[in-house]
């Protein structure tokens, strides 16, 4: 039987089919000086989960040591899973973990590349992030006390009206703040058009950002299968035109004369002088939802897990509410520096339930040598917040809630203790500060106001949330029982809170 003759396009596909395959079995040998992992396919490498892949990085982190490395097609990924060894890597060696590995999907595609958070290490990014930093650095945050104290008064009081919802509170509280922030903008309530529209791009977000769902991301050629993309392409023009809408109306404002300062128009005012265009520019104000809000939300509702599961600890923070401020008035802002029980509840609720869980993906712009281990140049680099934040060398029984880790044995704040919950290195969250005041006043205002107490008809799975990058808590339920006074009381203070 002889063979037909091949054409020399045929020959070619063969030649390239091969010459793949040769290159991917290469990539399939773990060399020696890489950190160990699991084994995966010879082709594709290692599955990762769709949801949660956090936690099965945590079991890896047990398995394999502190760090370790996976494969995906040709790509190379090291996870770092403990605290050393993310200040060895992800600190010490952040200059060089600056980029962000190729998101085709929620990067290029869902974001249009002008997204902060996604967009890689250059020019771009420098002059994104440096506008950012303005509005976002520890000093300028301090001013926007008032903002928040306003919108903790309007959170508390939707708590006493309707504390079933107690959730979609903290998202209307988080979302008006960075409304307030980005466009100077005050929603009256949750069900606000431009919160909820807010909080559906975040949604989608998240759920976009999730490792290995898009296999574009693995596999570039994908992108040019026609429609596999429409999703996000619809997405892009739904926030695009979401972010463009909410700062045209801080134009005419400012053509009105009656735009307040807000960081919209602070970016209109300097639009030529930071060399952006209007497409930027818009994806810049609306940065701080990314920055802030989403997080923020959600942080504020494990507070609220946290106190309802953990009665002794709710107990701790409001003795020392008793004894620093007392019942005459609600804790403010400048009350921070004397209620370090309180700050140590919230750090220890970062640490137990980060939103963050699995951190965001960096890349490596030269070999970094860890332990006489190589993390590759190229190699995508993840700080797992979640396995980090359960090392049991600096938080001894990670898996129990305890904000006395928190402390000195005087009750003093420990110094040489730092929450990884924000990232770490150069790519750390620019809202970070936003949202630790944020959480910090809300908790210590909940705490002041109201006994919080789980539901024993309805218990709380303290692992139910949602499997976005940036997690909730699943829908649950607790009790507010006002602390000291009945509620028309407690409502008629917190009428003049903030004023």
């Amino acid at each position: 039987m002889s063979l037909l003759p091949l054409d020399p396009q045929s020959i070619a596909a063969i030649i390239l089919c091969i010459t793949a395959l040769a290159v991917i079995h290469k990539h399939a040998q773990r060399p020696s000086d890489l950190p160990p992992g699991p084994r995966g396919h010879w082709l594709f490498g290692n599955v990762l989960p769709n949801a949660f892949a956090y936690r099965k990085f945590e079991e890896w982190t047990k398995e394999f040591g502190p760090v370790f490395s996976l494969r995906q097609g040709t790509r190379t990924i090291i996870v770092v899973g403990r605290v050393q060894a993310a200040m060895d890597i992800m600190e010490k060696e952040g200059a060089f973990l600056v980029d962000r590995p190729a998101s085709i999907a929620a990067g290029e595609t869902l974001s249009g590349g002008m997204r902060v958070l996604l967009t890689p290490a250059g020019e771009r990014f420098k002059k994104l992030r440096r506008a950012l930093h303005t509005h976002l650095q520890p000093k300028a945050v301090t001013t926007y006390s008032p903002v928040l104290m306003r919108n903790a008064r309007n959170h508390i009081l939707d708590l006493i009206d309707d504390p079933s919802n107690h959730q979609d509170h903290a998202k209307r509280y988080s979302a008006s703040v960075v409304m307030a922030l980005a466009y100077g903008r005050h929603p009256e309530g949750y069900d606000d058009p431009g919160v909820q529209a807010v909080n559906r791009c975040l949604t989608r977000l998240g759920l976009n950002l999730r490792p290995g769902l898009w296999k574009v991301d693995i596999y570039p050629f994908l992108r040019y299968i026609p429609g596999y993309l429409r999703e996000l392409q619809d997405g892009h023009k739904e926030e695009l035109a979401l972010f463009k809408g909410q700062l045209a109306t801080v134009r005419e404002k400012m053509e009105r004369d009656e735009a307040s300062y807000c960081f919209g128009r602070y970016l209109l005012e300097r639009q030529a002088e930071l060399e952006l265009d209007d497409n930027e520019v818009a994806y810049l104000a609306g940065a701080l939802f990314g920055a802030g809000s989403d997080t923020t939300a959600s942080a504020i509702s494990i507070t609220v897990m946290a106190a309802a599961l953990h009665p002794e600890a709710q107990a701790k923070v409001q003795e020392e509410l008793d004894s620093v401020i007392g019942s005459d008035r609600p804790p403010t802002m400048e009350d921070a520096n004397m209620l370090p029980q309180t700050t140590a509840f919230v750090l220890e609720t970062f640490r137990w339930r980060p939103v963050t869980a699995g951190g965001f993906a960096h890349k490596a712009t030269k070999d970094i040598i860890w332990n006489n281990y190589r993390i590759p140049k190229g190699a995508t680099v993840m700080g797992n917040i979640w396995a980090i934040s359960r090392d049991p060398a600096v938080y001894p029984e990670p898996e129990t809630f305890n904000p006395q880790r928190w402390l000195t044995e005087d009750g003093k704040l420990r110094t040489d203790m730092r929450t990884f919950s924000w990232g770490s290195g150069r790519r750390v969250c620019p809202g970070q500060y936003i949202a630790h005041s944020s959480v910090f006043l809300n908790a210590a205002l909940m705490h002041w106001a109201f006994k919080i107490s789980a539901n024993p008809s309805s218990p709380i799975d303290s692992l139910a949330f949602t499997e976005s990058a940036n997690t909730h808590p699943l829908p649950f339920k607790v009790a507010f029982e006002p602390r000291t006074m009945d509620l028309v009381t407690l409502r008629s203070m917190f009428e003049m809170y903030g004023q």
